[in-house]
């Protein structure tokens, strides 16, 4: 599978990759299974379901249509209920690090609100540009798909609950731009159904072999990995707000030294907000690292096209009027 050398999105599976699923997950579910009749009497075989889409998966378990919807109906409500998985060790830390540099989304057969309650909780919501739930869409392949088809999904957010603007004629996604980070065989396979490399992560559902069988670029043991494999080179020192402690924009949070006392000496707490210098400051710096990103991709692109034009040279002078604009495009200002 190629793979852009900096990307400019990663999708994130949530269960198993984001947070801690396996213990959580098959606890609820087996109250799915005790109360459906499945069969699926224990984790691995719960585990095996992720080998493919989980939503197909347990509809052939289940067999008939209606059972399938109920079945599903059930574990999703106890999902959005009492699903309450701890964070990965160092999983918060690599999103914070990789959120100024590229566009990140979540990719997950959860529902949108059990996400946002996990994602909110974990202070990391607004690192995240986009959410693709299961509840709107249970196929991962058509999500990525979506994310694809239009390029305003390459809008990063850098820890702010507004968007920031990209140009109107800003490159669109191509699927050698996007990296999939997941736990399960099942979610490899569908990135490599839409032409998305995928980085398979062993603390989850599946093996390192599973993961490799079922097409992984790299696997990774622990998180930081995912830091010296997908962080543009040169960019160690840009973090987001939320690693430096910064508030958000538009979402105060309380700050401890600005405490003042009231009259009957409990403190009263004041909320931090991030100057309008301090804003704009970051805006301009993801500003510039997203310009950098879509020059180094324009001159990769015209190289592509020098490489093509030395195995089958132009004929005449329009062709060589034309590739040279071509170049020019996509090689952008100096």
């Amino acid at each position: 599978m190629t793979v852009a050398p900096t990307p400019r999105a990663i999708l994130f599976d949530m269960d198993g990759t984001l947070v801690d699923t396996r213990a959580a997950s098959w606890e609820l579910f087996s109250e799915t299974n005790h109360e459906f009749g499945l069969g699926v009497d224990t984790r691995d075989a719960f585990f095996r379901i992720f080998e493919g889409n989980f939503f197909e998966s347990l509809a052939r378990i289940c067999g008939e249509a209606g059972r399938a919807e109920a079945a599903n109906r059930h574990f999703m409500n106890l999902l959005r209920t009492r699903y309450r998985p701890s964070v990965i060790p160092g999983m918060c830390d690599v999103v914070r690090e990789l959120a100024p540099h590229c566009t990140l989304a979540v990719l997950s057969t959860n529902g949108s609100e059990t996400i946002r309650r996990i994602l909110v909780d974990a202070g990391i919501a607004t690192c995240f540009s986009h959410v693709f739930s299961g509840d709107v869409q249970p196929r991962k392949a058509e999500s990525m798909r979506r994310f694809l088809a239009d390029q305003r999904y390459a809008t990063q957010r850098c820890c702010s609950p507004s968007y920031l603007e990209v140009p109107p004629d800003g490159d669109a996604l191509a699927s050698t731009d996007v990296v999939l980070v997941t736990d399960t065989a099942g979610d490899i396979a569908e990135a490599s159904e839409v032409g998305i490399a995928a980085i398979g992560v062993v603390w989850g559902m599946h093996s390192e072999q599973q993961l490799i069988d079922a097409g992984a670029w790299k696997v990774a043991l622990w998180p930081q990995e995912l830091v010296a494999w997908l962080r543009p080179e040169g960019c160690a020192g840009a973090t987001c707000e939320c690693l430096t402690g910064t508030p958000l924009r538009d979402s105060p949070t309380v700050s401890t030294t600005q405490a003042r006392s009231s009259a009957d000496g409990a403190p009263s707490l004041q909320h931090a907000v991030l100057t309008a210098e301090s804003a704009e400051t970051l805006t301009h710096a993801a500003g510039r690292l997203r310009r950098e990103q879509r020059q180094r991709h324009r001159r990769a692109q015209a190289s592509s096209l020098t490489d093509v034009t030395a195995l089958s040279p132009p004929r005449g002078d329009q062709d060589i009027e034309l590739l040279g604009a071509l170049r020019r495009v996509l090689r952008g200002p100096a």
